[in-house]
């Protein structure tokens, strides 16, 4: 998740409570009293001032809050839409002003997409040529067979592919697109996953032919069964032996293996709503098993349960942080 370059992150609890007053305010006009009440909590210490200069920033992109974010809250102070409405806001707010347009791209992604799937969520497809795509977590995708070629567009997110023979006449290719390259199967199983600037390909079976977007001058690489790389639009990354686990996620599973704790943490907050993250005393810490992503607060709480860490809560579980012991 984004924050400002150079930044340190906020308190979330100084961020809770401007999202308050940003809905307190979309609900109309203060009274006197509140309005001073206001003034005094955003100059009372730097952190307030700093989680309001977020919100004002925010309001001046949006021109107000989100509208579902605005309804949510209206003549329900204490319900459960307004505490849903809170921790959406306090993440927003978190990540201005890269996350904004950060969500708003994944939504617009996410909704016009043939396949998509909400965060948390995974979709088997059994597609009309016999082939099989998952999608892992967060994921879209566009599917595109012709009489020329067999094409998946991956839009966002994570897919675990099991190719099929084609038996029309024309022998169609089997492609996978990013906005990095273009992926030509031969025969094979293997999973893509899109990143922010790069794609990341393991291939598990067969072998899988690489063609860089920005870059036609540049030969196509071939990846392996047992492989794995990344590439951008214009550079191809190493070929390395594939992680073992990488499509465990297929299953349920998030794997680590001597990871440390923040690189877990950032896994498995792609299947948590909200806002997941661990203290720098902890970031180090090293972790091994296997975790449920179906059920992220029960690999909450196995991490609590087997290493020197707590989890805290905030906005009905909106926002996590693991601390140390």
């Amino acid at each position: 998740m984004s924050t400002f370059r150079g930044e340190r992150q906020l308190d979330p609890q100084a961020l809770e409570e401007a999202a308050e007053w940003l809905i307190r305010m979309s609900e109309g006009e203060l009274a006197d009293g509140e309005r001073s009440e206001w003034e005094r909590w955003q100059v009372s210490t730097p952190e307030r001032h700093r989680a309001w200069a977020r919100a004002q920033l925010l309001q001046s992109k949006l021109g107000g809050l989100p509208p579902t974010l605005a309804m949510s809250a209206l003549d329900r102070p204490r319900s459960p839409e307004r505490r849903a409405a809170l921790g959406k806001l306090a993440v927003l707010l978190a990540v201005v002003p890269a996350g904004w347009g950060s969500w708003k791209l994944i939504e617009a992604q996410q909704w016009s997409a043939d396949y998509r799937t909400a965060v948390g969520q995974r979709r088997e497809l059994n597609l009309a040529d016999g082939s099989q795509v998952t999608l892992n977590t967060a994921t879209a995708i566009d599917v595109l067979f012709d009489a020329n070629q067999r094409l998946i567009h991956l839009r966002e997110g994570e897919i675990l592919v099991q190719t099929a023979a084609d038996n029309t006449p024309q022998s169609r290719p089997f492609l996978v697109s990013t906005r990095q390259g273009l992926m030509q199967a031969l025969g094979t199983r293997f999973t893509v996953r899109e990143l922010d600037e790069r794609t990341h390909l393991a291939v598990l079976e067969g072998a899988v032919r690489i063609e860089l977007a920005d870059r036609k001058d540049v030969a196509p690489l071939i990846i392996n069964a047992g492989q794995q790389t990344d590439f951008s639009s214009r550079h191809f990354g190493r070929a390395i032996p594939a992680d073992a686990s990488v499509s465990a996620w297929s299953q349920g599973m998030l794997m680590a293996d001597n990871l440390r704790l923040a690189d877990f943490v950032e896994e498995l907050a792609r299947y948590r709503s909200g806002f997941l993250r661990c203290h720098p005393a902890v970031a180090d810490l090293r972790i091994s098993g296997a975790f449920p992503i179906n059920d992220t607060q029960r690999t909450l709480n196995m991490l609590v349960q087997t290493y020197p860490v707590v989890a805290t809560g905030r906005l009905s579980g909106y926002w996590v942080t693991l601390y140390p012991a």
